[in-house]
C-alpha cells in the first residue's frame, strides 16, 4: 500500500489511479466478432461459444421455472430466510424511490413514468455466484414495473447455474432464466435470438467482456453503466478505527486483484495505524491472494490537511463506494458531489451495501460516478413529456415561440401557431388581452374583416384545474 503525502501529490495518484479497463483493442476486436455471431446465428452460436468458453455442452438454454422453484426449496432454510429479508429490504427502499406521474393544469405541463416493457438482467458467474446481484437488479425492475424480466447466467461445469442463483431468481421475481454467460448473454439480450427474447434495457456488472458487449450493443438496447473492478475510498479522521478502516478496505479488495482500496486521512497515526492492520486482516483470509494484489498494484494511502481536502480529492476520483469515518458524518456529506453510494459512520460499512442495506450495490466505477448512479427504478422508467395547454396559455406563450421560429427561420413552424387562432372563425374565444398588442399577426389569421370577439374572464379547464397535481 503506497502512501502519498499532500493533497498535490494525493491528486496525481489518485487521478492516475482511476481504473477504466474498458479500454481494451484486442478484447473489444474478440467481443465485437462474439456479438456478430450471435446476432447472425443465434441460438446456435451461443451453444458454440458456452461450449468453447465456459466448458459446458447444452441442449435448452432457458432453464425451466421449475428449476429455480425446486432450487429454492433444496436451499437451506436460513439461506431462503436471508434472501427473502434482503428482498423485503431491497423492495421497500426502491418503492421509495419511484416518482409519479404529475401534471400542473395551470402551466400546462407535466411529466409521465412507464416502465421499459422488457428488462435483461445479468448475473455473472465464473469465479463465484452472486444471488445477491439477481436481487439487486430484478427488483428494482420489478418495483418500476417492468412486464418480464429476463435473466442470463453462466452455466457451472454441471451443465446449469448455481442452486443458490436460481433461488434468488424464485424470490425475485424473475420471468425467464437462461443459462448464457459473457458477452454472448449480452448479445443475445440486445439483438433476441431464437429462444432468448430481444430486451429494452440490460443491466448488470460483468467481466471486460460483458462490459465492452455493453458499450457496443447501447442504441440498440439502453444499458445501465459500465462497471469495472470495485473501488472504495475510506475518508478518516483522527477519530475513526484502524480496524474498522482496514476490514472496509479488505472487504472490497478481496473480490479482485484489480479492485483498488484507498483511504484518505487527516491522521498519520491512523495511517500508519492501517497500514499496520491491512496485512493481518489479509492473512486470515480464506482466499488472501486477490486481497494482496489489488492492496499491491492499487492500494493508496493519502495523508491531507483537514476533510475538506479529503473531500475534494473523493470527489475527484468519484468512487464506487465512499465511507465517511470522520466525526460528523452528516455534516461532511453536503460537500460530496461524485460518488456512487455513500456511507456514513462506524455502524455503515460498505459490506453492508453489498447485501442488506436496501440500494443497489450496482454502481458505477472508473470515475463515471461524476456523471452516473446506482442501477434503480429510474433505469427502467421512461419519461414522457406532457403538454396540455389550454386557451389563455397557448394565447401567452404564442407570440414568444413565434419570434422563436422566425429567429431560426422555420416559417412552418410560425404558421402553425399562427393558424390555431383561425378557429376563430368557428366560435373560439381568445381571452388574453395582451396576445393583440404582441402578436399582430395572430389578428390577421382570422376571417378577414371580422373582428374577434374579447371577453373577460378565464377560461374554463379541465377537474382540477388550479391545483397542481406533483
Amino acid at each position: 500500500m503506497r502512501v502519498v503525502r499532500g493533497v498535490e501529490a494525493g491528486r496525481e495518484a489518485l487521478r492516475r489511479g482511476v481504473l477504466r479497463v474498458w479500454d481494451d483493442p484486442a478484447t473489444e476486436r474478440t467481443v465485437a466478432e462474439i456479438l456478430g455471431a450471435v446476432r447472425t446465428g443465434g441460438d446456435a452460436a451461443l451453444r458454440d461459444y458456452t461450449s468453447r468458453l465456459d466448458g459446458v455442452q447444452i441442449e435448452a438454454l432457458e432453464v425451466p421455472a421449475e428449476e429455480w422453484r425446486a432450487a429454492y426449496r433444496r436451499t437451506p432454510r436460513s439461506l431462503r430466510d436471508a434472501l427473502e429479508a434482503v428482498a423485503r429490504r431491497v423492495r421497500a427502499f426502491h418503492e421509495l424511490c419511484m416518482p409519479k406521474t404529475w401534471v400542473d393544469l395551470n402551466e400546462g405541463f407535466g411529466e409521465m413514468f412507464n416502465p421499459v416493457d422488457r428488462a435483461g438482467i445479468y448475473s455473472p458467474g465464473g469465479s463465484g455466484a452472486y444471488p445477491s446481484t439477481v436481487l439487486m437488479a430484478a427488483i428494482p425492475a420489478r418495483v418500476a414495473g417492468v412486464r418480464e424480466v429476463v435473466l442470463t447466467t453462466p452455466p457451472q461445469r454441471g451443465g446449469a447455474p448455481t442452486e443458490v442463483v436460481l433461488a434468488a431468481a424464485h424470490v425475485a421475481g424473475v420471468d425467464r432464466v437462461f443459462q448464457v454467460g459473457g458477452a454472448q448473454a449480452i448479445a443475445a439480450m440486445a439483438y433476441g435470438t431464437e429462444s432468448v427474447p430481444k430486451v429494452d434495457i440490460v443491466c448488470g456488472p460483468g467481466n471486460i467482456y460483458v462490459t465492452l458487449a455493453k458499450r457496443m450493443v447501447f442504441g440498440e438496447v439502453a444499458v445501465d453503466g459500465l462497471y469495472g473492478p470495485t473501488e472504495t475510498v475510506v475518508v478518516g479522521d483522527d477519530s475513526a478505527d484502524p480496524v474498522h478502516c482496514a476490514a472496509d478496505l479488505v472487504a472490497q479488495a478481496e473480490h479482485d486483484p484489480l479492485a483498488s482500496p484507498i483511504l484518505i486521512t487527516t491522521s498519520e497515526r491512523l495511517l500508519e495505524s492501517v497500514r499496520r492492520e491491512v496485512p493481518r486482516q489479509i492473512a486470515r483470509l480464506a482466499s488472501p491472494k486477490s486481497a494482496e494484489a489489488a492492496f499491491e498494484a492499487h492500494g493508496t494511502a493519502v495523508l491531507v490537511r483537514d476533510v475538506d481536502e479529503a473531500v475534494e480529492l473523493a470527489n475527484l476520483y468519484a468512487p464506487e463506494h465512499l465511507c465517511l469515518l470522520v466525526r460528523e458524518p452528516w455534516s461532511v456529506l453536503r460537500r460530496v458531489r461524485n460518488a456512487g453510494g455513500v456511507f456514513l459512520g462506524d455502524y455503515s460499512p460498505e459490506v453492508m451495501g453489498d447485501y442488506v442495506a436496501g440500494p443497489s450495490h450496482v454502481m458505477p466505477t472508473g470515475g463515471t460516478a461524476r456523471f452516473n448512479g446506482p442501477l434503480g427504478v429510474h433505469d427502467f422508467l421512461k419519461v414522457t413529456s406532457l403538454v396540455a395547454l389550454d386557451r389563455e396559455s397557448f394565447s401567452r406563450l404564442a407570440p414568444d415561440g413565434i419570434r422563436m421560429a422566425r429567429a431560426e427561420g422555420f416559417e412552418g413552424h410560425r404558421r402553425a401557431m399562427v393558424a390555431l387562432p383561425g378557429l376563430i372563425r368557428r366560435g373560439t374565444v381568445l381571452r388574453c388581452a395582451a396576445l393583440w398588442s404582441a402578436a399582430p399577426e395572430l389578428l390577421a389569421a382570422a376571417a378577414p374583416g371580422t373582428a374577434p370577439e374579447r371577453t373577460s374572464g378565464s377560461t374554463s379547464a379541465p377537474p382540477g384545474s388550479g391545483t397542481s397535481t406533483r
